[in-house]
């Protein structure tokens, strides 16, 4: 049974968005700045589009927490749009307001549009593209933060950079650290205006970013998560909906353009030969711990935790609202036209990154609380240094 539920409300140019946090146990020292810091880092990225200079987002925490900390009732947390005062008419809940705007009639390949009128019944593609945004994902980050939050005081820290652009990539083996030593990783991606730990692959993807914008264009790229300090045995291997691996995918597919995942080596174990794919098996004398000197399952065996860290890559497609629009067919008069062009990003994969970061939290905050539950921080801590001692016994 999920531990964690969560539900997000809202339109891109509406009013606020909202988000509805559910399963968190009381006693979590949150502040309003915690949740703000992370809504920050998603507004970064170069190649982000004009809504980023309206938006600054912030947090407003409105139930489930008194005093700076959790009461373990649902979390209520409203971001406000301020782009809402150019759009009190057009995205007005009264019906008299009804025509105060053209309505969007050409649908933009690779978005929403097209089939969610059709799905909806919807002659407006307003009515559909509104929600579809991405916008709708700065509240995930907003709720995001609040597991984050919660998972480090076990010393679970997940972070992302950036390993790819367009046709631009990383040679992250030539980092000598970056075999397990992700902090810094992590440490350098929010350095970087692309969230690349490289500093030379970094102005080459700006470079590329600002050739693109020229062109009307726009680019994807690839980038990693990873999650550190998670113990064995969170997941299942008992029922395909309960494996880890299986729910960390589902997570990070539902973000907007994301087009594909990987847990660890991925698609690249299909061109290797078992014995150097799989990852052999040491014990700790001094730890008292199992443990791994490679990591090509990604942290996850059978759908459980391994000890080792998650890592998680994804792919992000192009954004498909382009300044040179592509073709398409007015859903009204049936004729050809170019599709209509919404303010957007040219690329938007630091952003994403970092919106992966908090749909990764909110999968392993259900699937932790699902191991070691409490209703009280207190409680789960308990359970879990038992846990971690049981390890050692093992």
């Amino acid at each position: 049974m999920k531990k964690i539920r969560f539900l997000t409300s809202g339109e891109s140019h509406g009013k606020a968005l909202i988000g509805v946090l559910e399963g968190i146990p009381s006693g979590l020292k949150i502040t309003k700045e915690d949740i703000n810091h992370e809504l920050k880092r998603r507004q970064l990225g170069y190649g982000r589009g004009g809504r980023m200079k309206i938006e600054n987002d912030k947090a407003e925490i409105i139930s489930g927490v008194r005093w700076g900390k959790t009461l373990g009732s649902p979390i209520a947390i409203l971001i406000k749009n301020k782009d809402w005062e150019n759009w009190k008419e057009g995205m007005s809940i009264e019906s008299d307001q009804e025509g105060s705007i053209e309505p969007v009639t050409r649908p933009r390949p690779g978005h929403a549009d097209l089939a969610g009128a059709l799905k909806y019944n919807q002659k407006d593609l307003r009515n559909i593209l509104e929600r579809s945004s991405a916008r709708e994902t700065a509240v995930r980050v907003a709720l995001g933060a609040v597991a984050k939050k919660f998972l480090f005081h076990f010393g679970i820290i997940i972070g992302s950079y950036v390993t790819q652009i367009g046709h631009i990539r990383l040679d992250i083996a030539k980092h000598k650290y970056a075999a397990f030593d992700y902090q810094k990783l992590f440490q350098l991606a929010d350095e970087s205006p692309v969230r690349c730990p490289d500093i030379e692959t970094s102005q080459l993807m700006i470079k590329l970013i600002d050739e693109t914008k020229q062109e009307g264009d726009t680019l994807g790229g690839v980038f990693e998560v990873i999650a550190i300090g998670v113990p064995a045995g969170l997941g299942s291997h008992i029922h395909w909906d309960r494996r880890i691996d299986a729910l960390l995918s589902f997570a990070i597919m539902g973000i907007q353009a994301i087009k594909g995942v990987e847990i660890g080596e991925g698609f690249r174990m299909a061109e290797k030969k078992g014995s150097n794919v799989m990852d052999e098996i040491y014990f700790d004398e001094v730890e008292k711990l199992f443990y791994r000197k490679t990591n090509n399952a990604g942290g996850i065996e059978g759908g459980i935790t391994n000890g080792m860290p998650i890592q998680i890559r994804a792919i992000m497609k192009p954004i498909p609202t382009l300044r040179k629009p592509l073709n398409s067919i007015d859903i009204i008069t049936k004729q050809s036209f170019k599709a209509t062009y919404e303010r957007s990003d040219v690329c938007a994969v630091a952003s994403a990154s970092v919106i992966a970061e908090a749909v990764t939290a909110l999968t392993l905050l259900d699937a932790f609380l699902d191991k070691f539950g409490g209703d009280h921080i207190s409680e789960t801590m308990k359970n879990y240094k038992s846990y971690i001692n049981y390890l050692k016994e093992f």
